[in-house]
């Protein structure tokens, strides 16, 4: 697959530095999160990618035939296109680590992709993610950090789907950590502070 596969940005980082990716929510497009990422990993190379289908001109990386239902077919299809855009980039950076932040649509396609490629990531940022349906890992998630977000009073993104998605991970041997608020689908200033904290985790950001 094409590093050009998507419309997309990049900000490069420091030599070295990790590769963050990060996936915009419905309606918005690949400078949503550009200055986000930045502000969480100051030396990252961040990849941004624009959603390629339109749903009445809103931008999203898959179908949906209503609220919370997916297009499965749709969805593997933007699954295997994703992970390939992903993968290209990878290579042609070769980073120390590679970490993924998701908001909305933009942490259900990039959930979808750690499912099908659970090596791809070292770890991941889910914001307000909706997985109406039963992963199916294609492999282990032992050993990748990933966390949730969610709000208590979401009317998108239910708590009891989203505990039920911790679980399945949990299940499959990741690292998972959920920071929850009592609003709704906003993100509020804790669940920054958990992006930080999770990314800078890694060696190869220079953290503990």
């Amino acid at each position: 697959m094409s590093k050009d596969a998507y419309i997309h940005k990049v900000l490069p980082g420091s030599p070295g530095s990790p590769l963050l990716f990060v996936f915009h929510g419905t309606g918005a497009d690949e400078n949503q999160l550009l200055g986000f990422g930045r502000d969480l990993v100051p030396s990252a190379t961040i990849v941004s990618p624009r959603g390629d289908v339109s749903e009445h001109g809103a931008a999203r990386f898959f179908r949906r035939t209503g609220e919370g239902v997916y297009d499965m077919g749709d969805l593997a299809r933007a699954t295997t296109k994703m992970a390939g855009f992903v993968k290209a980039h990878v290579d042609a950076a070769k980073p120390l680590a590679v970490f993924g932040l998701g908001y909305s649509n933009g942490a259900n396609i990039l959930a979808s992709v750690v499912f099908a490629e659970p090596g791809l990531f070292d770890a991941t940022a889910l914001m307000h993610p909706l997985i109406p349906f039963e992963p199916q890992v294609q492999g282990s998630l032992a050993g990748r950090r990933i966390l949730i977000t969610a709000g208590k009073r979401d009317p998108i993104c239910p708590p009891n789907l989203t505990s039920r998605l911790e679980a399945y991970l949990r299940a499959d041997g990741a690292d998972v950590t959920v920071e929850w608020h009592d609003g709704g689908h906003e993100v509020r200033p804790n669940e920054i502070e958990a992006a930080r904290r999770l990314f800078a985790l890694d060696p190869a950001e220079g953290g503990n």
